[in-house]
């Protein structure tokens, strides 16, 4: 009997044994900052999985750092939610997995956030997917433009009509004004709200394959002259020009008129500034166009993971209508199109400006984006700085595709 009791005793032991290793512990690494949208939906597959999610917060300014050092260490998370701009170089340096032929067997594939595939694939082959989707839009004080004497309900479609609007609201006086952006050296802020202007117009800062600078054009003068005017107006407050990103929502003072913004901001909005009465649409282009920068992160697994399997249970489960629901309640946009009317249904109708955005979005394809586009002491932010408000805008325009491609070019 004793015998019989212990075999059983065993057997037991070991089925739970058995049990527990079967269970995965999935370590991911997230930016600080990275919004609640992604804690809750890590906190529901937890809740309702056996396989568990791990999380570790790093700096935003530290985490490609701390990444490549942690693999090269041998270190490395199982999974990452990085700056989808950066996927390509870590996919150039081989150090993510090959997704290609389990990406595209999932049945909503084609649905995703195309700029985000699009920024994963390296060499027609895909190493990053979607995890969280941001667009910039524009958006308007509807307060500020009734006591200007404006329609709260109608949209700007151009620079001129944004332009003209601004002047209207400057005269409101005192500390009101019409336009705001953050243009002191913030290369982030600018390539997010500022290069719409001259996407939605059919041209762009670099060439397709992100080989050539394609900066100065008749579009880019344009899209620069509505600013500098706006600023030589004094329809943008002065602390613009010295705003590294710091106050990149300002339009939350309710002094501001008009400014392009990111999706992310509608939340924002909506839950801690609700006495601010605003309207978005999507950012004019100097034609008239619309257009929008599509940012975001992308989710991408280390390569050679023991874990493979269970990372992409959890993917999964964040592209499900639960795991969409979780994460829109929270502000993120759908990365899945084909079910974004239903992950949006009764949350703010503004959201789906947003979403509208991704349609018509772009992202900069590089492997040299820090350089290029992120720097502070970059090219791009010391020429959207020079050229909107210093004195020598031919100056600005050449030094800044001299360097662009000097760049570029040592980079290959």
């Amino acid at each position: 009997m004793m015998k019989r009791l212990m075999v059983a005793t065993s057997l037991a032991t070991l089925c739970l044994v058995s049990t527990a290793s079967a269970a995965e512990k999935i370590e991911m690494w997230v930016r600080t900052g990275i919004g609640d949208s992604f804690k809750k939906v890590v906190e529901a597959y937890n809740a309702s999985h056996e396989n568990q999610v791990v999380t570790t917060e790093v700096p935003f300014g530290e985490l490609v750092q701390k990444y490549a050092t942690a693999i090269a260490g041998g270190q490395a998370p199982d999974a990452l939610s990085m700056d989808l701009i950066y996927t390509p170089a870590f996919a150039a340096a081989g150090q993510l997995e090959d997704l290609t032929d389990w990406a595209k067997s999932l049945p909503y594939f084609n649905s995703l956030s195309p700029s985000h595939v699009k920024l994963g694939t390296y060499q027609d082959k895909i190493y990053g997917l979607p995890l969280s989707v941001e667009t910039s839009v524009f958006a308007w004080n509807k307060d500020l433009y009734k006591k200007a004497g404006l329609d709260p309900e109608k949209a700007p479609t151009t620079w001129e009509e944004i332009e003209a609007n601004a002047e209207k609201i400057r005269k409101l006086g005192d500390d009101t004004y019409g336009f705001y952006f953050s243009g002191g050296g913030c290369g982030g802020c600018m390539i997010f709200t500022f290069t719409p202007l001259v996407w939605g117009a059919g041209v762009d800062i670099l060439s397709e394959d992100g080989k050539t600078a394609t900066l100065d054009t008749p579009q880019m003068r344009k899209a620069v002259g509505y600013y500098r005017d706006m600023v030589k107006k004094d329809l943008v407050p002065a602390s613009a020009a010295s705003d590294n990103g710091t106050n990149f929502l300002t339009f939350t003072n309710g002094k501001i008129g008009q400014q392009s913004l990111g999706a992310f901001a509608i939340g924002t909005l909506v839950t801690q500034y609700p006495d601010i009465n605003f309207g978005v649409t999507l950012i004019p282009s100097v034609d008239g166009k619309a257009s929008s920068f599509a940012g975001g992160d992308n989710f991408v697994i280390t390569k050679g993971t023991k874990k493979l399997d269970a990372v992409k249970e959890f993917l999964e489960y964040i592209y499900s209508m639960d795991g969409q629901k979780v994460m829109a309640k929270y502000g993120s946009l759908p990365t899945r199109g084909d079910i974004a009317d239903q992950v949006l249904a009764g949350l703010d109708p503004r959201m789906q400006v947003g979403l509208k955005a991704i349609s018509v979005a772009k992202t900069p394809y590089t492997l040299q984006f820090n350089d290029l586009i992120n720097s502070a002491n970059g090219p791009w932010a010391t020429f959207t700085n020079a050229a909107i408000f210093g004195d020598d805008v031919d100056g600005a325009f050449s030094n800044a595709q001299s360097e662009m491609q000097s760049i570029i070019d040592s980079g290959q």
